[in-house]
């Protein structure tokens, strides 16, 4: 199992859904309010906003929640205000570790990640610090039904993406971040809603892990994974599929 998905993907091997998914519209939410005051409350005018509500979309959150969302910081009502920050770090056996944050608090937060890393046996660093072991990638996913793996690329390649990997499940089409909203408009005009599509960290080298230093990250992503402040996180691992069904037992 390699780290290059975001934490929330491997997170099915232990229970408690109903918290993570909690956790999951709150983050949804706050990224709607984020965008939504940064930006026009028009999704169609706002690319950021428009992302954010086919993340609720994917997470099947009702549509009056996130209209709830987009009225509250479009209302005048001050609210929380959010700063995105990235925090960069090292984990057990020198992973490295991306965290995407938006907090109203940027000390409370930087506390908790530096007390995360060092529990977890891993250490908090300065920006730019993991960053360049990652690539940043516009990451388009489609169901293979909606095209041909031959369609897709063409579309892709007409609308300025980088690459398109398809197989039996699905199209993945990768661009570069500042292509990424004119790739996904120009795809989703031709073939709908994508699946899912964002801006990614995709690692360039990954770290392969035995069932001890597999199970203290798991542990250290577990915990960054439940901080309210925390809306992404990265990390350059690979878990070998015996040391997972050992882990998940």
């Amino acid at each position: 199992m390699a780290g290059h998905s975001q934490f929330k993907n491997i997170m099915h091997r232990k229970g408690a859904q109903d918290a993570r998914r909690g956790r999951q519209f709150a983050r949804i939410i706050r990224e709607i309010t984020v965008a939504a005051k940064t930006g026009l409350p028009d999704p169609a005018a706002n690319p950021r906003l428009r992302a954010a509500l086919a993340s609720a979309r994917e997470a099947n959150m009702p549509r009056d929640t996130a209209d709830r969302a987009i009225k509250k910081a479009t209302g005048g009502d001050a609210g929380a205000d959010y700063a995105e920050v990235r925090y960069e770090g090292y984990g057990p056996a020198g992973v490295a570790v991306i965290v995407e944050a938006l907090t109203d608090n940027r000390n409370r937060t930087a506390s908790d990640l530096r007390s995360a890393f060092s529990k977890g046996g891993g250490a908090l660093g300065e920006t730019n610090s993991v960053s360049f072991l990652f690539n940043r990638l516009g990451v388009i996913r489609y169901p293979a039904a909606v095209a041909s793996a031959d369609d897709m690329l063409e579309a892709a390649i007409e609308a300025g993406a980088g690459n398109v990997e398809s197989d039996a499940e699905a199209h993945e089409v990768t661009s570069a971040p500042d292509d990424f909203f004119a790739v996904r408009d120009a795809l989703e005009s031709r073939f709908g809603a994508a699946e899912s599509a964002k801006l990614d960290w995709r690692p360039a080298t990954l770290v392969t892990l035995d069932e001890e230093r597999a199970a203290a990250l798991l542990k250290l992503l577990d915990v960054l994974d439940e901080n309210d402040d925390v809306q992404n996180v990265y990390a350059n691992f690979d878990i070998p599929d015996a040391v997972m069904q050992k882990l998940s037992a």
